[in-house]
């Protein structure tokens, strides 16, 4: 009986001894974790803030109420969460990544749109241009016209978060990281967070350029099945630059002892003959190569330019030489070697040195033809025809590497936002301006993005990136710079909301959201007669919103509102940063 005591007595210490270091234990694990969250200076407690704000706000942006969605920019919502309940970071590291967020983003942007910028000004395009300029101008109106309705303009920090609501409004997050970095200019350490006024506006904003949309149908008495038809016809009836293959016969007489370069030259239009029998042997022509009556061809045309060269040349024939010469290859090769970057086809003398034709080029997607004039690019795939080991020839020349395609180019990234740092810091006095006016850390880098990704081949600079590595790179700048101005004014948003101005925010977010779409947007059908499709397209673009795109994609089963987005976008985004800098240093000054 003794000896039981005894151990259970013995037992029992252990046993408090164990929990007390059990409970010692735990203590400095709760004091470990505690450390990690509220150590604001550790660089543990940085990352972890920024990883679990954009996580968040990533996975609650794909909820959809009604069809749409917030997006990435539920960002935003998260850090004003984190900031308010204090779980914050130094100011200068918020500063300094949302800064070079926003650099990130911009630059992605300008040299994605940078190719296709000045393109967009054709004939169609300057009128979608400039109704889409129209209503950047009146968003702005608006914004001027409901500060001076509805607030006090005595109080000198209005404006400046009019300014952000109205880029809430506009759904334009560019555009207030243009804001921002202006009214640091300013106001210096004391600049206003409008990241509140913005977050005010924002949800509404992307619920009125859609409903906007759909108050357009109405007010102008549109049916979609007639709008759908009305593409359809066009499509049929519009001359356009896509290949078209076609087998012919030459029956003109005038042909017989001509030079293709001849017949080049008389017809007046880009066609590319491929292959040519004669005499019942399959060649590969060149600009000398001789027309007889009675030879057969194949010819890689426009499509619109057709009909007049079958009219020319001869008949169409039954035929397929692609099946049925087996000396001759044809295949899509891969621009990969910088070294081509920029050069015409002309400038390669495929046919004369190398004995293949090019019939086509593809990019981005899309069928080019192969006219002399066109400039290849990095990323492009050309059509080759020709002997097998001449094709290959030219492969190995073109680099045709899928491999070190994929390989970003970081040097033409780096290169450009250092040249655009230093022309977004040129100083450019106005008289009347308190400070000199700058493109800053959002307009310069846009600015010189877009020039490296429309000439960036002149200088040999490789511009291209995967549309994978380039939306990868631009969403994490624009979630680290949403994310970064969400905590910064997370500290006073509710204040704000509930007690200060936010309802007003919301209404004339409204405003100035809807205002605009429903002047230009019937200017667009009544006076100039655009599909109602291209009006949804370029009203989403001229909003920079997605949603509105996807919704006008969804109502329609034709392409019209992706080019109607397309055509306007590169500008829109372009005056929405240089505007938003605009508007503060003259007014906000």
């Amino acid at each position: 009986m003794k000896n039981s005591c005894t151990k259970l007595h013995v037992l029992r210490n252990y046993l408090v001894i164990l929990q007390a270091i059990s409970r010692k234990y735990s203590m400095e694990s709760f004091h470990w974790l505690r450390e990690l969250f509220t150590t604001t200076d550790s660089v543990a407690h940085i990352a972890l803030l920024y990883a679990v704000v954009i996580a968040v706000g990533v996975y609650l942006g794909k909820i959809k109420i009604g069809g749409v969605s917030l997006g990435v920019t539920f960002v935003l919502f998260a850090g004003i969460v984190a900031g308010h309940i204090g779980f914050t970071a130094p100011t200068p590291i918020l500063t300094f990544v949302q800064d070079f967020g926003l650099i990130l983003f911009v630059f992605m942007i300008g040299l994605q749109v940078g190719p296709g910028f000045f393109e967009t000004f054709g004939k169609q395009g300057i009128k979608l241009n400039g109704l889409a300029a129209s209503a950047i101008l009146l968003n702005i109106l608006v914004m001027f016209a409901c500060y001076y309705i509805f607030f006090d303009t005595n109080n000198k920090m209005n404006l400046p978060m009019m300014v952000g609501t109205m880029y809430g409004a506009v759904t334009n997050t560019p555009g207030l990281g243009a804001a921002n970095e202006a009214l640091g200019t300013v106001f210096g350490q004391n600049a206003p967070q409008i990241a509140s006024a913005y977050a005010c506006a924002y949800p509404l904003g992307v619920l009125g350029i859609i409903g906007a949309i759909i108050l357009i149908r109405y007010i102008c008495s549109i049916k979609l099945e007639k709008e759908e038809a009305r593409l359809k016809a066009m499509e049929e009836t519009a001359a356009n630059k896509k290949p078209y293959k076609m087998h012919l016969e030459v029956t003109n007489k005038y042909l017989e002892g001509k030079t293709l370069l001849q017949v080049h030259d008389f017809l007046n239009r880009d066609f590319v003959v491929s292959r040519l029998v004669h005499d019942g042997e399959l060649c590969i022509p060149n600009r000398d190569t001789i027309f007889h009556v009675g030879d057969q061809m194949l010819v890689v045309c426009a499509e619109a330019d057709q009909e007049a060269i079958m009219a020319f040349i001869g008949p169409k024939l039954d035929i397929d030489f692609e099946q049925q010469d087996q000396p001759l290859v044809s295949k899509r090769i891969l621009i990969t070697n910088p070294k081509v970057n920029g050069k015409t086809l002309a400038s390669m003398h495929f046919s004369s040195v190398h004995g293949v034709n090019v019939t086509r080029i593809t990019r981005h997607g899309i069928d080019l033809f192969a006219s002399a004039g066109l400039p290849m690019q990095v990323g492009d795939k050309i059509m080759v025809v020709g002997p097998e080991d001449a094709v290959e020839r030219v492969a190995n020349q073109m680099g045709n590497s899928l491999k070190k395609l994929n390989a970003p180019n970081i040097a033409t990234i780096f290169v450009g936002i250092f040249l655009g740092l230093i022309f977004g810091s040129f100083p450019l006095a106005i008289p009347g301006m308190p400070v000199p006016v700058k493109l800053g850390l959002a307009g310069g880098p846009l600015i010189i993005a877009i020039l490296i990704g429309r000439y960036g081949y002149k200088i040999h600079l490789v511009t291209y990136t995967t549309t994978s590595a380039n939306m990868m790179l631009r969403e994490i700048g624009l979630v680290l710079f949403l994310a970064s101005v969400g905590i910064k004014a997370g500290a006073g948003f509710f204040e704000t909301v509930i007690d200060g101005d936010g309802l007003l925010y919301v209404l004339t977010g409204f405003l100035i959201t809807i205002i605009p779409i429903l002047v230009v947007g019937p200017i667009a059908r009544i006076k100039f007669k655009f599909n109602y499709f291209t009006i949804a397209g370029m009203i989403a673009g001229t909003y920079t919103d997605p949603p509105a795109l996807a919704y006008a994609n969804s109502i329609c089963s034709k392409e019209a509102p992706a080019l109607g987005y397309s055509t306007v976008y590169p500008l829109s985004m372009f005056l929405r940063i240089f505007t938003a800098q605009i508007v503060v240093l003259f007014f906000c000054g």
